[in-house]
């Protein structure tokens, strides 16, 4: 299959010129009014204090991402749950096993104290 290098160039450019333009124009039609008060950090309404690089404890991220797996592995239930009547038994037989190592991880995570907020 031959690629047609200028159908391509066009894409890239045309690409290349809205994003650019876009930048230009909100630039050029956006309002401009700084203060001090503007250029402060805003962290979800309160006065930002000490340095911007600490630590955090590792329970913050755990806790994150167990919820980004298990939100993850939800979504994978819909498109099973539409085709359960096509796949047969055996499909079910296998949701089940996943749903089953699922609830195994968060049994872990829970007997772990992954899941206390401190």
């Amino acid at each position: 299959m031959e690629i047609n290098i200028l159908y391509l160039l066009t894409i890239l450019v045309t690409g290349v010129i809205f994003v650019l333009g876009g930048f230009f124009v909100s630039r050029l039609v956006g309002p401009n009014n700084p203060n001090p008060v503007k250029r402060e950090p805003y962290e979800c309404g309160e006065i930002p204090f000490g340095e911007g690089w600490t630590r955090f404890n590792v329970g913050y991220y755990i806790f994150a991402l167990l919820f980004l797996i298990f939100e993850v592995e939800v979504v994978f239930f819909f498109p099973w749950a539409v085709v359960l009547r096509e796949i047969g038994v055996l499909g079910l037989i296998e949701g089940l096993i996943f749903l089953f190592v699922l609830f195994f991880g968060l049994i872990f995570a829970w007997r772990k104290g992954y899941l206390v907020w401190h």
